[in-house]
């Protein structure tokens, strides 16, 4: 009796991705409890049409099948089911193939494989009500089927996922995963949804992940191995799902995250460009620029793709709101298990897909969609169809304790016999740690979606030598404080397991003490709740939050999720959307050193070494004369609200320190970094040695911020404002991008690194002060040619004061740093700076010199700079209130006074300049109100040409 229901669902999931499948003699073998599937050729087809993903199926086999059925104790043991290698290679869809032809065969195949289904769960349908089971009661069989359901134990071994592009290749193996139920506790158990909690929890643990980016030759050979980027690395997956009933289709809330202790990568030269390249491709999916496959939704709403892909990926649903192409359906006392089909042609993409993995009962129809219940009888009973049900609120987490990142230079190296094959060999020169690291994901449909990433702390290291320099060589017995040239954020002995707040990994979370989560999904609780303070105190180097949110311009937060994406593509207007992006950037120290910049530029050049065409070409500003203008009501509608995209970026403590220059070598970098064949040798140095007392110029910043808006749909706004006649301010502001800096305490002093790496106390060179700058940038400038009184950019620059001071020898120990690095001493070692001149800047603590150098002030205040551009003219102006140079004499301990002679001050007030106490005197302006000292406006016409041709135009 149990054959009859359990056995469909198991052959609905085989049979429809594995090809050359009959039904009968799968059916014979899960009855006799065990199933042994060998050399399985998967449809591909059928993959990419459910996908929905821009990658074709080079390949896709499974070695081994294997299908434990435990019938005697389906209620209290899990069927297991086990893939011994599983293979698939993947590569990016040509734009020239037929996407239409490989459609139509895939719906053939598809159509195939739902016919098969469907007969044999008719049959399966017949028998269960010619032979029904008196001793099992009304209820039961559901009851069990869906405890045989939720606890499906999955065990993958060698799984093998490759992709290829051009010379890339991309594999990942991983040498187990499996998939299983668990308890409250996470631990293993044979569970099941029960009231009033709810909740099913799984684990998924995936042992010895192993990714590999290799180069391919012409023939698609790969000729050198390359070290792994990841190299068995073990992770835990944990799965919890809360329902609202027991007969409810999908979770009300899904929460998946993963923890990995230990995530070590390594990435070489030749890697590197390969690698930016993946990161590109994921970019330029992310925002619709490589569409092959044809979609007319995706089409419709490529406006769209930049903020809401992936919610409409996470939360697509069709129009009954049904997830995926199987849904689990319940229903209880007389009647018989219900089989509907929820038909999969009009699939979301791969989520959709992927809910069919979700616990769930498969079942099927005869006719469509139509939802039936088989009486005791035999007769079909139709049945209303259900309200479309909410969207579920989603949370995905990343959790990892110490993550290490390895750069690595490669160099060939030939054996002793001729006949021998090249090895590659590596040497680590940059490595950059980090821990306590978190990315969290919650999203609920398209009406919110919030990504928070943040990790407590992390530095970066010089390792071994570069270009020929042992600077770091283990002969060298450098200490790793000086190795240390990056620092942010605390250690996570000090800060706790503050990344984990919340998680599933965190025994003080809800769900862990068995309660049901509550989550923020309105943006103005989200604001007030994770404000840029609550993220550094759980992170403390760094937190981002990137939220955006869809509401129905009624103010109604409750709307269903089809309703507004149709407004959303008919009218902006009727649609409120927000994108808030916010970064804060903790205290962190930064040594700008020969080691490290040579380090780090010699990565930048290696990551720009490749010749890979872009993914997509940059669009060329074309205007559309045949546009319609815009109706009052559109107007109106614009006036009111206007979607823009909001960047906020806080940095707080910097210090940045930069060395003279211990060797340059920028000669070879800089003309790769620049696109420049680079011809000059590379030039060796084998004897190193560290010159101390080191000076440097250290630079402090108490607090930059900057602010970065945007309009969320130029293309749509820009046209429409530029065909009104005269558009109000307020439409005219929103067409442009905004950006607004502002930097505080900022001040910079000379100090110098000591045989025991430690810098001394800074002598200030340039007292605190702060600044702010403001610019704005019209967006699709080619629509405002015929008004050539719009403002293309637009500047202003203000500087409330300034002063700079120095004595003789600090200005010619900046000069000495500034040649390090602009003039090119090979590899050699700087020569060593004079002793003298470092004890006349850097005097010991207490001491006093007997003769203490003049020193030279300037000072300005009170700067404001403007530029504005139009396609007439360009206009600089600008005003200085005062400005200020003097030199002092400071006092001596014989006691004379501080002189001031005043060299250049203005304005001054002059009207005893004949008197001989003015030039000892230390003069202000008359009044805060007196006018400015300079005033200054240049304006320099612009070619005529464009604007003459756009009048002869019209």
């Amino acid at each position: 009796m149990l054959e009859s229901y359990v056995t469909p669902i198991l052959m609905s999931y085989v049979n429809r991705y594995i090809k050359n499948l009959k039904p009968s003699d799968l059916q014979l073998s899960l009855w006799g409890g065990d199933v042994v599937l060998s050399k399985l050729e998967l449809k591909l087809d059928v993959l990419e049409q459910e996908l929905k993903l821009p990658f074709t199926f080079l390949s896709g086999h499974i070695h081994e099948l294997r299908i434990h059925v435990p019938w005697t104790k389906l209620g209290s043991e899990p069927v297991v089911i086990t893939i011994n290698t599983m293979e698939c290679i993947l590569k990016l869809k040509d734009d020239t193939q037929d996407d239409h032809e490989s459609c139509g065969s895939s719906s053939t195949n598809r159509s195939t494989t739902t016919e098969s289904i469907k007969s044999l769960a008719k049959t399966r349908r017949i028998q269960q009500v010619t032979s029904a089971d008196p001793d099992l009661p009304p209820g039961y069989v559901q009851s069990l089927i869906r405890r045989v359901v939720n606890n499906v134990n999955i065990v993958v071994n060698n799984l093998i996922l490759k992709y290829v592009e051009d010379d890339i290749v991309l594999s990942v193996n991983i040498t187990s995963a499996e998939c299983y139920t668990v308890d409250e506790f996470w631990d293993r158990a044979f569970m099941d949804i029960l009231a009033p909690e709810l909740v099913l929890r799984k684990v998924i643990n995936f042992s010895d992940c192993t990714v590999c980016l290799d180069k391919r030759n012409a023939s698609g050979k790969i000729e050198f191995y390359q070290d792994p980027l990841l190299y068995k690395c073990s992770f835990c997956t944990r799965l919890h799902f809360t329902y609202d009933n027991l007969n409810s289709k999908i979770p009300s809330i899904i929460k998946i995250q993963a923890l990995v202790e230990s995530l070590k990568l390594s990435i070489t030269d030749q890697q590197l460009p390969m690698l930016i390249r993946i990161i590109q491709l994921g970019i330029a999916l992310y925002y619709g620029e490589i569409c092959s496959y044809k979609d007319t939704e995706v089409e419709e709403t490529s406006s769209t793709a930049k903020d809401t892909s992936i919610i409409q990926m996470a939360g697509a649903e069709s129009e009954t709101g049904i997830q995926g192409q199987h849904a689990a359906q319940y229903q209880n006392a007389d009647t018989q298990q219900q089989l509907q089909q929820q038909d999969g042609d009009d699939g979301q993409g791969w989520v959709s897909w992927a809910w069919s993995l979700v616990p769930a009962l498969v079942s099927y129809s005869e006719e469509g969609d139509e939802t039936y219940e088989i009486d005791e009888n035999g007769m079909k009973i139709n049945c209303p169809r259900s309200s479309a049900p909410k969207d579920p609120v989603v949370s995905v987490g990343f959790y990892c304790t110490k993550a290490t990142v390895t750069f690595k230079l490669t160099e060939m190296q030939m054996e002793s016999s001729y006949y021998s094959p090249q090895k590659v060999k590596s040497k680590e020169v940059l490595c950059w740690e980090q821990e306590g690291t978190t990315v969290e994901v919650l999203m609920m449909g398209e009406l919110f979606f919030d990504c928070q990433m943040g990790f407590v702390g992390c530095k970066a290291l010089c390792l071994k030598g570069i270009m020929g320099v042992k600077d770091f060589e283990e002969t060298t017995n450098r200490s790793e404080t000086e190795a240390c040239f990056f620092s942010c954020g605390e250690s996570l002995n000090s800060k706790g397991l503050t990344y984990l707040t919340n998680s599933l990994f965190d025994y003080r979370s809800p769900e862990n003490n068995g309660v049901r989560a509550e989550f923020i999904l309105d943006a103005a609780q989200h604001k007030e709740t994770y404000t840029e303070i609550a993220g550094v105190q759980r992170f403390g180097a760094f937190y981002m939050d990137y939220l955006y949110t869809m509401e129905c311009s009624s103010g109604k937060g409750s709307v269903q999720q089809q309703d507004v994406s149709l407004n959303k593509n008919e009218d902006l207007g009727s649609v409120h959307e927000m994108s808030t992006k916010r970064l804060v950037v903790g205290p962190m120290e930064v040594r700008l050193d020969s080691s490290s910049v040579h380090r780090v530029l010699k990565m930048v050049a290696c990551g720009l070494d490749h010749e890979y065409e872009p993914y997509s070409k940059p669009i060329s500003e074309t205007v559309d004369e045949s546009r319609t203008l815009p109706s009052q009501e559109e107007v109106a509608a614009l006036e009111e609200y206007i979607p823009t995209r909001l960047t906020c970026i806080t940095v707080l403590k910097t210090t940045i320190t930069i060395t003279l220059a211990e060797f340059n070598l920028l000669d070879n970098l800089l003309p790769i970094i620049l696109g420049q064949k680079n011809s000059t040798p590379v030039l060796n140095a084998p004897h190193f040695h560290p010159l101390r007392p080191l000076p440097a110029l250290r630079i402090q910043v108490d607090k930059v911020s900057l602010e970065h808006s945007v309009p969320m749909y130029a293309g749509q706004l820009v046209p429409a404002v530029s065909s009104l006649n005269q558009p109000s301010d307020n439409l005219l502001h929103n067409c442009y991008a905004h950006c607004y800096v502002k930097i505080f305490g900022f001040q910079a002093g000379l100090t110098s690194l000591d045989s025991g790496g430690s810098f001394c106390p800074p002598a200030p060179v340039i007292p605190p002060f702060s600044t702010a700058f403001y610019g704005k940038l019209l967006r699709l400038p080619s629509y405002w040619v015929k008004r050539p009184f719009v403002p293309t950019t637009e500047c202003i620059f203000e500087l409330p004061s300034l002063t700079l001071q120095a004595t003789r020898a600090q200005t010619l120990l900046l000069q000495t740093i500034l040649q390090s690095w602009t003039h090119n001493t090979g590899a050699s070692v700087s020569l060593p700076v004079d002793e003298a001149l470092l004890k006349d800047i850097f005097r010991p603590l207490g001491v006093k010199s007997q003769n203490p150098l003049p020193t030279l002030e300037g000072s300005i205040q009170n700067v404001e700079l403007k530029y504005c551009s139009t396609s007439l003219v360009k206009c600089v102006s600008g005003t200085m209130g005062s400005i200020k140079a003097c030199a002092k004499a400071p006092g001596r301990s014989d006691g004379m006074k501080e002189k001031l002679i005043p060299l250049i001050q203005g304005p001054s007030d002059t009207r005893e300049l004949h008197k001989s106490k003015w030039l000892n005197e230390s003069r202000k302006p008359v009044s805060l109100f007196a006018p400015d000292l300079i005033t200054f406006t240049i304006q320099i016409p612009q070619q005529m040409d464009s604007y003459h041709n756009s009048e002869n135009r019209t």
